[in-house]
């Protein structure tokens, strides 16, 4: 894998600001594209353009085999049984919505949900609010010193109540990623399902929704080269089956009468109305670009990146680094610098084109845990490189200078 030959892919990536080439280090949030998703989009409207499922011109026969494509690319690429478990959403938030009304349907009072408490809030508000309307209880799992989801207290919140345990995959502040196999194995003891946010994780590390047995999984199109728009909602088809649909009219309708409706066949009885057909056609075309890298190697590159950077960051003095400090995390370092608001130092970064992002990254529960008000956060992907590291480190040195600490 060569960075520097895949940057050429990317016409962003030669942008400037103050005279500086851009140094993106805020992939967590979203990756930049590469200019075959871009050419994709664009040939789709060029050549294609037409809705899908709805018509038997030339046209929108080929938008429709497009689209489906782009479906069973996804499928493959998490190992999914098939186009039947693969509904695409406007994007990991939404997928979680989806599952907290379908499934929240399905639930009694009293019945419990447990999380952890390292959730990014797309996968907490829903199940909140669902919470909120007196029909479930919510628990929360904690965390260890270092970062982990601490497992003997997640089987402490389980009880005969106990009806979904929702997690996410790769924290997005920590970086930490759960051992989702060992919380499947205590769900599937407890009867109850298995929900994942994997928005940070199917990006950076090899995802196989058979051998983690998740009965859900959620993850982002944009976070992956992908266009925005475009999320995943994955779910074993006999449970998407049972599932009353969270959006309806259009596409999802199989027929309809003055007095009652029919939904169409998976995966479209969830995608109601038009789709976003060409940005899952930018996505399939992003698949084929992380697949012909291949997810693993993706995976050692940015486990280069952050070895270095926690190595360069950590020997900066006043310099406090957060998240595990051995085992599996993603490419990324969320930090903060003594005396510093990280809003301030995404600022001076920034006037060196350097583009991180600081704040509570949408997990205010999380912080608040940890007793601070926010970090800043720097997060790599395949384009990333180790002079962008250096860059990184030398902005902070100056960022301590510029406020003297």
């Amino acid at each position: 894998m060569n960075p520097e030959k895949l940057r050429k892919d990317f016409p962003i990536l030669e942008r400037k600001f103050n005279k500086k080439k851009l140094v993106y280090l805020d992939n967590a949030a979203t990756t930049q594209k590469p200019k075959q998703v871009i050419e994709a989009e664009k040939r789709f409207y060029e050549e294609s353009n037409a809705n899908v499922h709805r018509g038997l011109n030339f046209l929108s026969l080929e938008a429709t085999e497009q689209y489906e494509a782009a479906h069973n690319k996804t499928a493959k690429f998490i190992n999914a049984g098939g186009i039947e478990e693969i509904v695409f959403t406007k994007n990991a938030t939404e997928s979680l919505n989806l599952l907290a009304f379908s499934l929240g349907e399905r639930l009694s009072k009293g019945d419990e949900i447990v999380l952890t408490k390292m959730e990014h809030h797309a996968n907490l508000v829903p199940w909140q609010q669902l919470a909120k309307r007196g029909k479930v209880k919510l628990k929360f799992a904690g965390i260890t010193e270092d970062g982990r989801l601490d497992l003997s207290d997640l089987e402490s919140k389980i009880s005969g109540k106990t009806k979904i345990i929702s997690v996410t995959m790769a924290s997005n502040i920590l970086g930490t990623i759960n051992p989702v196999e060992k919380v499947s194995g205590i769900a599937e003891k407890a009867g109850a399902l298995f929900v994942v946010d994997a928005a940070q994780a199917v990006p950076h590390t090899k995802t196989d929704v058979k051998k983690m047995n998740a009965d859900f999984i959620a993850f982002s199109a944009h976070k992956m080269l992908g266009p925005t728009g475009i999320g995943v909602l994955y779910g074993k088809e006999e449970l998407l089956e049972g599932m009353e649909p969270f959006l309806t009219g259009g596409d999802m309708i199989s027929s309809v009468t003055f007095e009652k409706s029919e939904w169409n066949r998976l995966p479209w009885k969830f995608e109601a109305g038009t789709p976003n057909i060409a940005g899952a056609i930018g996505f399939g075309a992003a698949i084929d670009y992380v697949s012909k890298i291949d997810i693993e190697n993706i995976e050692a590159h940015e486990q280069k990146l952050l070895k270095l950077g926690m190595e360069r960051l950590s020997e900066i003095k006043g310099v406090r680094l957060y998240g595990p400090v051995k085992g599996p995390r993603t490419g990324m370092i969320s930090f903060n610098v003594g005396g510093v608001h990280p809003h301030d130092v995404a600022e001076i970064l920034g006037e060196s084109a350097i583009a991180i992002r600081a704040g509570n990254h949408c997990a205010q529960p999380l912080m608040n845990e940890m007793g601070i008000e926010g970090v800043a956060r720097a997060s790599f992907y395949l384009y990333n490189t180790a002079e962008e590291i250096g860059l990184l480190a030398e902005a902070v040195e100056k960022t301590k200078k510029v406020f003297g600490v």
